[in-house]
């Protein structure tokens, strides 16, 4: 089988869907399967195209097994509404051309979180007259609204009818949570189309190690106990909260020795960087994105993750794929999500919920963790042992099996 797979985000790039993309297309390459990758120059999240690469019109590469056609687009950094949206058409109409050009396919798949690229999959499929799959990653233009970028607009209740065209037109709908799926039944779409694989980890690469003595040498972490967010610094985020907390573990007398890091990139880094200076915090660190096979080692340090969205029920249906990649390395998570992933981390036993957007509760788990390191071993070894039922080879192939059906009817 040929697998055609549109998706504006790939490897070299580390967000969860690039890294989605990549795991799975690699299982189905194993599995003796042909894969076409249709991407754009690497540039998230920073709106740069990454050194090495150039946005023309068509570069085609080999990564592990996989063709990587990768496309012009109008870049952009991932802020300012309607310029995205002019990078979102952009990638939709070369990657539509460059699709026509790819012969013998015998399914497409186009994933979110933005819609256009599913756009770009059904006219290809209508012309190839093959079917297709929308990847749903997030309800969105849902999620636009719920971070407030826009409340209401003309613009966005166009931008849900197109949406729910695109659910209908269809073939199947991959769901990475059961909430999404509620959400589209609620929304008359037809619940036996719809399928859930949710996000997992590579087990090859995240799974407990020891600490990176060098790293933390150079980081000035030894001795301490360091809780980190490792992901996208978005507005979805709310990460002034963890700012918050590193004030208040400041001025706590039972927060010394607790030091809270911060890594990746995004359209608030910039102002959350210039609050922690102005804040003159030395229990908080901000680094700039590694490489995806960097990324590791910097996992390597931390005794707590927090994982954090912003307190919308949106964010209620997300699971972000942090959670899995904490539980495969081993590390207890402090968990700021409501909803469904909540669900997972408690069900686990793999770490401890606080509420969104409360430092102080978020300092007084933190603080109890530091006091108690039988807890923080316990959770350790319950999510190493939660892991594997989350393993990205193995969810590879349960997705693998919904594109031959698929392919079949």
């Amino acid at each position: 089988m040929h697998i055609l797979f549109l998706s504006d985000n790939f490897p070299p790039e580390v967000n969860a869907p690039a890294s989605r993309t990549f795991e799975h297309c690699r299982e189905w390459v194993k599995a003796g399967h042909r894969v076409t990758v249709i991407t754009c120059a690497p540039n998230f999240p920073t709106g740069k195209v990454f050194s090495g690469y150039k946005n023309t019109l068509w570069q085609a590469d080999d990564t592990d097994g996989i063709r990587v056609i990768r496309v012009w687009s109008y870049i952009t950094r991932n802020e300012g509404f309607f310029r995205r949206i002019l990078d979102y058409l952009s990638f939709m109409m070369t990657a539509t051309i460059a699709s026509l050009f790819v012969r013998r396919v015998d399914i497409v798949v186009g994933t979110s979180p933005q819609f256009f690229t599913s756009c770009a999959a059904f006219a290809v499929a209508a012309v190839k007259r093959r079917p297709w799959i929308f990847e749903l990653r997030d309800i969105w233009p849902e999620s636009i609204r719920a971070v407030s970028a826009m409340k209401q607009s003309w613009v966005l209740d166009q931008l849900e009818r197109l949406e729910l065209f695109l659910y209908r037109r269809s073939s199947a709908i991959v769901s990475v949570t059961h909430a999404f799926k509620e959400n589209l039944v609620r929304r008359h779409i037809a619940g036996e189309k719809i399928h859930v694989i949710t996000n997992g980890v590579d087990l090859n690469r995240f799974f407990p190690r020891q600490k990176d003595e060098r790293l933390e040498r150079e980081l000035g972490l030894q001795g301490k106990l360091v809780a980190g967010y490792i992901g996208t610094h978005g507005l979805a985020h709310a990460l002034d909260t963890l700012i918050d907390a590193a004030i208040s573990l400041r001025d706590h007398p039972q927060g010394k020795g607790i030091h809270l890091l911060m890594l990746g990139d995004g359209a608030e880094r910039a102002r959350l960087a210039q609050r922690i200076k102005a804040s003159g915090l030395d229990n908080i660190m901000m680094l700039d994105s590694v490489p995806k096979n960097e990324v590791v080692r910097y996992w390597s340090l931390l005794d707590v993750s927090i994982i954090h969205l912003a307190r919308n029920e949106l964010f209620k249906t997300v699971i972000p794929s942090k959670i899995f990649e904490s539980m495969g390395m081993g590390i207890p998570l402090l968990h700021g999500v409501e909803g469904e992933s909540a669900s997972i981390v408690e069900d686990n036993a793999a770490g401890i919920l606080f509420e969104p957007e409360n430092p102080e509760d978020l300092v007084r788990k933190l603080i109890a963790l530091h006091q108690d390191p039988e807890q923080l071993q316990n959770l350790s070894e319950h999510g190493v042992q939660a892991a594997p039922r989350y393993s990205r080879e193995q969810l590879a192939h349960e997705m693998l099996k919904i594109l031959e059906t698929t392919a079949r009817s």
